[in-house]
């Protein structure tokens, strides 16, 4: 059996985003890979926010090795979507986020998705250690 949508409780932080008339797909609700936008630019943007993301000078850098999607419901243009976050399991090497999309000022997540990232040295791009500091960041994420 499915599980149930999540609610906005389940998360630990929140990001506003904007839908736009090009989100919209031939059946009038958002096209799948602008969830998969959303869920990349809130967790990037709480990162850049936390200034734990410098993707040109940053001596760390987190690489996708897995993302998924559960749909529970239409979106479309024109909404504002709340996308929460939270990390659900912290390793050595990589995390693994999960954020839900809240058309309006809906209780009900629409979607739920994730992404795990392994962090890499930037130069090598291979794993190395979360940096302590994101560590302790990524700590504040878990519900």
């Amino acid at each position: 059996m499915r599980a149930p949508p999540g609610s906005r409780a389940d998360y630990a932080h929140f990001s506003q985003h904007t839908t736009r008339w090009m989100d919209n797909d031939t059946y009038g609700h958002l096209n799948n890979v602008v969830h998969y936008m959303l869920f990349d630019a809130t967790v990037n943007s709480w990162l850049i926010a936390q200034g734990l993301l410098d993707p040109r000078e940053g001596a760390a850098i987190g690489f996708v090795i897995e993302s998924g999607c559960r749909y529970h419901g239409p979106m479309s243009y024109p909404q504002i979507i709340s996308a929460g976050l939270k990390v659900a399991n912290i390793g050595s090497s990589s995390v693994r986020y999960e954020i839900a999309l809240f058309p309006d000022s809906s209780d009900v997540a629409a979607a739920e998705g994730f992404f795990v990232h392994v962090y890499v040295d930037a130069k090598t791009h291979r794993p190395c250690p979360i940096p302590q500091q994101t560590r302790a960041a990524l700590q504040t994420l878990q519900k």
